[in-house]
Formats: C-alpha cells, structure tokens, sequence
C-alpha cells in the first residue's frame, strides 16, 4: 500500500509587482492557510518519505511552508517542472517514478489538473478543489510503478474552510480576499 498527497498551492495573487503567472506569490491568507494546514496532516502523524512540488513561485512556496511544520528538510524538495504545465498522465508518470522506499509521498501543484486528478480514482469526489486543499489517495500497490487510476482510491479531502473559518483562525474583515 502507498500513500499518496496532493495538494493545491495556496491562495496567490498579483502582489508585489509580479508580472508572470510562474512568478505569483502567497497571499496574506496563503501564508496563514498553508501552516495550518500542514498542521492538521501534522496531527494526524501523517509524514511524507517524499515531496516533489511545481517549481513555479506560489506552489514551492506552499511546499517549502508544509515541510517547516511537517519537519521534512525543504532542501530535499525535488521539483518537477511539468507539474506546472499540468497534465493528469504527466501527474501520473511523476508518481510511477517515486522510489520504491516511499511508502507516502506529497505533490504541490495546481488546477486544474489536480481537481482532475484526483477525480479519476473510484471513491470521495472532489466538487472543487480549494487553494491549499489536500487530498489523500491510497494505492494499492506494491511498486509505485504499479500506479493507475483502477489501483487507486481518493479516500477524503480536506480544504482551510474546514479548519480556519471561523473557529480556528479568523480572517479579519480588512484581509479578507475575494
């Protein structure tokens, strides 16, 4: 059995003077969300042997702030320029691809390819998926390069809704994003 994640960068912008999408930065409330929650895969002792990220700004960024809280070394991050182009087979080839010795992996990415994605597994479907929003895919599988979609099942998702608003962390009115 492997155990994979994936998550969605979190929540971006325009900020700063950034003029590419590749180049966009974490927001306010993306850098709120994003500990928060690797905190709840922290506390359900969830830590991955592997975690491969999107070079672009905002998805590394998002990875880089789930290490820190997971303690995994943010020097060991591989990342994988055509997670950023965002095609489900090349998703799919890059988890083919994960060492053997992984038995749970994370991938930081982007829409739409994860919502997709993640809806090709049999099991919990994903209406939308929120930026920051975690889904956990089990495979049965003994060899990740077993990996296919028949194999597979998304087992639940996870968005900062669920855990920041308003109990946890409350966004005060003046940051608020649309």
């Amino acid at each position: 059995m492997k155990t994979l994640y994936i998550v969605r960068h979190a929540k971006s912008g325009w900020e700063h003077g950034v003029k590419t999408d590749f180049d966009r930065t974490l927001s306010k409330r993306g850098m709120r969300t994003a500990p928060l929650m690797a905190s709840v895969l922290k506390e359900k002792k969830v830590m991955p042997d592997l975690v491969i990220s999107s070079p672009a700004n905002r998805a590394i960024t998002t990875a880089k702030l789930f290490c820190e809280v997971l303690n995994y070394p943010d020097n060991l991050i591989q990342q994988k320029f055509e997670l950023y182009e965002g095609e489900t087979g090349v998703l799919l080839d890059t988890i083919r691809e994960i060492p053997d010795s992984c038995r749970t992996a994370m991938i930081f990415g982007h829409n739409p390819c994860l919502l997709e994605f993640a809806n090709l597994f049999p099991g919990k479907k994903v209406d939308s998926f929120a930026p920051c929003g975690i889904v956990r895919i089990d495979l049965d599988v003994r060899f990740w390069k077993e990996s296919a979609y028949s194999k597979g099942k998304t087992i639940c998702y996870e968005m900062p809704e669920k855990h920041t608003y308003p109990v946890l962390n409350p966004v005060p009115p003046s940051d608020r994003e649309p």
